[in-house]
C-alpha cells in the first residue's frame, strides 16, 4: 500500500526557517503531482503549494516569495523550504500526492490528490 510520511516540523521564532520533507513508500513509481496543505485550529484546510512531475509549481498568495516546493529526480520525495515564517503559518502541514500527471499548475484542491500523510506540526512564535 502506498504511504506518505512527513518530517521536519518544529517550533521557530518569527522570521526563522524550516524545511519539511515527505517520502512515499510502497509498490509505486514516482508521483505525477505533489502538494502541501495545512490546517490551523479553528480554520479550514488550506492548500499551500503544489508541483507537477515537470516541476511546474503553484503557491497560495500568502506564501509566495517565502516558501519553495521541490522534489527529487525520482519523484518519490517532496520538500517545502519555508523562510521568513510568520505566526500565521502555524498549522499542521500535510503532504499529498497523485500518480497521474498534470499539465500546467495543479490547483490547490484536495480532491486532486489520492495519497495523504499524517502531518507534521509547525509552530511560529512572535
Amino acid at each position: 500500500q502506498v504511504e506518505l510520511a512527513e518530517s521536519g516540523g518544529g517550533s521557530v521564532q518569527a522570521g526563522g526557517s524550516l524545511r519539511l520533507s515527505c517520502t512515499v513508500s510502497g509498490n509505486t513509481g514516482g508521483m505525477g503531482r505533489w502538494a502541501w496543505f495545512r490546517r490551523a485550529p479553528g480554520k479550514e484546510r488550506e492548500g499551500v503549494a503544489s508541483i507537477t512531475s515537470s516541476d511546474k509549481a503553484t503557491y497560495v498568495d500568502s506564501v509566495k516569495g517565502r516558501f519553495t516546493i521541490s522534489q527529487d529526480d525520482a519523484k518519490t520525495t517532496l520538500h517545502l523550504e519555508m523562510d521568513s515564517l510568520k505566526p500565521e503559518d502555524t498549522a499542521m502541514y500535510y503532504c499529498a500526492s497523485h500518480r497521474g500527471r498534470w499539465f500546467g499548475g495543479v490547483p490547490l484542491e484536495p480532491q486532486l490528490f489520492e495519497f495523504w500523510g499524517q502531518g507534521t506540526q509547525v509552530t511560529v512564535s512572535s
